[in-house]
């Protein structure tokens, strides 16, 4: 559908925040890892060349073990710039980096010591579990540490069920606990100078101050002053259902279109499962909506909740929102119930927009009929591709043909893996530079 274009406005994005947040991560650990070798230089170097590699990986490891920590603390200002997802993509990332640095960290240490005395590696180990204070906690660490990275790898998660996971990479703070007081009780930078020692336990107060207040303080304060609660369940279709949420001073909540909760109904049967649901309205001060279909046994449930039921909810989290935009044109690209957020971006965006909703069939098209009003009180474009996933109806072509002049607009992406993957190669085959195209995947970790 067609309808009267509005006059566009003019956007002045300055410095991406993105670019901002990204920039911040990096400064803070190059400028950390500057002083981690400054201190360890300072400390002074032993005879065996093993046992300086074996410190020094293990600073290293330290050092990003906090760093962790900081990742996976859902600081608003981190997230509402990079994003959960980009978030979790470095964690990630730095978990498996933590991991290597921890193995070379154990294997020069104990074949260092082993060089310099008569025992073998086996028994060198033994020996400075038995005789060093700290290195105990050490191997039990990591252990830990190597069943968490066992897991994480991309073929266990598969086959893991998300609460399972979950449940063991929690034990990571459990060896985050053990590897400090191994530190602070072996480690020679550590105690080196009263400069060195204030340094890390800044730094771990600092990461650690940082999840308690990202992961606890922040999330009960805010459940605590809004007390949501379930006002209205609402079928979409015979697998798709929509809640509406209202609580106190929601006018209060920093939440924007395009963003998402992890959402937990207090419940008997369900009150210990948080599922992330995005926000499939944009915000008004009054209440909240989330659309979800049916998937697993969270999102089947929700067709069940009672009104009045209490509602705890985190966030809320996510960069796809209207802060990143550079152009004052947008693309929305929605596949299947991916339109949640893109109809609440909807709601918010300024200047012309074009809405390509993908789907199988009309039938499939979630909440088409509110689109369709948004987009006429807009003056927005509404296109809904229908059909199979072969032919590619959102190849480059069929793209150019819908949006012609989608190089100059900011694209907004969200649907199932294998059609945004489809559309991201389309948008780089078609010339969209990076910056402009905008998108998130819900991969929660921590």
């Amino acid at each position: 559908m067609t309808t009267l274009r509005q006059p566009p406005v003019a956007t002045h994005p300055g410095v991406r925040p993105s670019v901002v947040g990204r920039t911040g991560l990096y400064a803070v650990l190059l400028a950390n890892a500057a002083v981690v070798a400054v201190f360890f230089a300072q400390a002074g170097f032993a005879s065996n060349a093993l046992i300086v590699l074996g410190r020094l990986t293990g600073l290293y490891a330290a050092l990003l073990m906090a760093f962790q920590l900081l990742l996976v603390a859902r600081l608003p200002w981190f997230d509402r710039r990079i994003g959960m997802d980009r978030l979790t993509s470095f964690h990630r990332w730095t978990g498996f980096s933590v991991l290597w640095l921890l193995l070379s960290h154990a294997v020069f240490i104990v074949f260092g010591y082993a060089q310099s005395s008569s025992l073998d590696p086996v028994n060198q180990l033994v020996d400075l579990a038995e005789t060093v204070e700290g290195v105990l906690r050490a191997i039990v660490a990591l252990a830990i540490i190597l069943v968490v990275g066992a897991v994480s790898a991309r073929y266990a998660r598969r086959r893991l069920a998300y609460e399972t996971w979950h449940f063991i990479h929690l034990y990571t703070y459990v060896a985050v606990v053990l590897a400090f007081t191994h530190q602070v009780a072996a480690g020679t930078t550590f105690a080196s100078s009263p400069v060195a020692t204030a340094y890390w336990y800044g730094v771990w107060g600092l990461a650690l101050a940082s999840v308690c207040a990202g992961r606890l303080v922040l999330p009960l304060w805010r459940n605590l002053r809004h007390r949501l609660r379930v006002t209205a369940v609402v079928p979409e279709s015979d697998d798709v259902v929509s809640v509406y949420i209202t609580g106190r001073d929601l006018d209060r909540l920093p939440a924007r279109a395009g963003q998402f909760f992890l959402w937990r109904f207090l419940t008997k049967d369900r009150w210990w499962q948080a599922n992330p649901f995005s926000l499939s309205a944009a915000p008004d001060g009054r209440t909240l909506r989330l659309t979800a279909k049916r998937a697993g046994d969270g999102s089947a449930a929700l067709r069940h909740l009672k009104v009045g039921t209490r509602v705890f909810a985190e966030g809320p989290y996510g960069a796809f929102t209207a802060l990143h935009r550079t152009r004052p044109d947008a693309v929305l690209i929605a596949g299947g119930v991916g339109v949640t957020p893109i109809r609440a971006l909807l709601e918010e965006l300024h200047g012309h927009t074009v809405v390509i909703y993908r789907v199988s069939t009309e039938r499939d098209a979630v909440l088409l009929d509110e689109l369709r009003d948004l987009a006429l009180a807009r003056g927005a474009e509404l296109h809904l591709v229908t059909g199979p996933p072969v032919p590619d109806r959102l190849a480059p072509r069929e793209l150019a043909r819908l949006v012609p002049d989608i190089a100059d607009r900011d694209v907004y992406l969200c649907g199932p893996p294998p059609m945004m993957n489809a559309v991201l190669g389309s948008l780089r085959e078609l010339g969209v530079p990076g910056p402009q195209t905008h998108f998130e995947r819900f991969s929660l970790a921590g």
